[in-house]
């Protein structure tokens, strides 16, 4: 029975020496593809409807085909994949709505099916491993599939809204983070501007202080040159206000202002030395006090 290629089959040879005839079946040990075709199952609510096809992939392992096959023949298969899968597919049908088993939980199937035959071979026939399930959509009647594809037509055009909403609110967001990022661009050059502008102006300041220090030093200086210079002058004023001085600048003075008179009577001129005595030493008491003045 370990002679494991082909399909399942069965040949008969005939001994010499006995009249019995025995029967050998090859049976695979690989991994191949069970098929159901045609299954009916009613739902929750009571709606036939139809699997057109469900295929299980499945392996029986070697060393437990001689088990397998002692127990349950050699159409084990039938026994624990074909009506196992009619069985599980209408226990799980019967206990969810169309919505569910045509939708929502869809699927869930192929996985739920594999586990739940597993589960009875792994008990029953542990030879028998159940590699997968895939489970084909369901024929359902034809006003329920309009329903349906009116249903998809509806859910379609709401995911398109929600798609073109999406985008809408990108679009702002990015609006947002543009115009975000045009401020803080702004700011910064403002920033920089006015950097700048300070800047210039504390340039400008200090080029106004050292222009106004430039002028009160040269302010300074032609004041306190005049101030020399006055002070020079009052000094050789001073030496040179001498009575011999005084009295040449005096007659150059009456010399300068001399008349000339004409007619029959001429003015008497008293001219006293005295008077040009106390004019000379009055001139010279004063000097002094005018060197003070200045000074201070």
């Amino acid at each position: 029975m370990d002679n494991t290629q082909g399909r399942v089959g069965a040949s008969g040879t005939t001994r010499a020496q006995r009249d019995t005839q025995a029967t050998i079946f090859c049976v695979l040990v690989v991994a191949i593809c069970f098929m159901v075709r045609d299954i009916p199952c009613g739902t929750k609510g009571g709606v036939m409807i139809f699997f057109d096809k469900i295929e299980v992939v499945n392996r029986l392992r070697k060393e437990y085909v001689y088990d397998t096959l002692l127990n349950y023949g050699v159409t084990y298969d039938k026994t624990w994949i074909y009506d196992k899968i009619h069985h599980e597919i209408n226990q799980f049908c019967s206990s969810h709505t169309l919505q569910e088993v045509y939708t929502d939980m869809f699927d869930q199937i192929d996985e739920q099916m594999k586990e739940a035959i597993q589960a009875d071979c792994t008990r029953y026939a542990p030879g028998i491993e159940i590699i997968g399930v895939r489970v084909t959509k369901p024929t359902i009647p034809a006003t329920i599939a309009r329903n349906y594809e009116r249903m998809e037509e509806e859910r379609t055009k709401v995911l398109i809204a929600i798609e073109k909403q999406k985008v809408l609110e990108k679009e702002v967001e990015t609006q947002k983070k543009m115009a975000v990022t045009e401020a803080e661009k702004d700011a910064h050059v403002s920033k920089i501007v006015m950097a700048q502008k300070l800047t210039e102006k504390e340039s400008i300041k200090m080029q106004q202080e050292i222009e106004n220090e430039m002028y009160l030093a040269r302010e300074r200086s032609l004041a306190d040159s005049y101030f020399y210079k006055v002070m020079k002058e009052a000094e050789a004023n001073r030496l040179k206000l001498t009575p011999e001085y005084l009295e040449l600048r005096f007659i150059e003075a009456i010399a300068n202002n001399t008349k000339m008179f004409f007619g029959d009577k001429v003015p008497n001129m008293i001219f006293d030395q005295r008077l040009l005595g106390n004019f000379l030493t009055g001139t010279l008491r004063s000097m002094p006090k005018q060197s003070e003045k200045l000074t201070q």
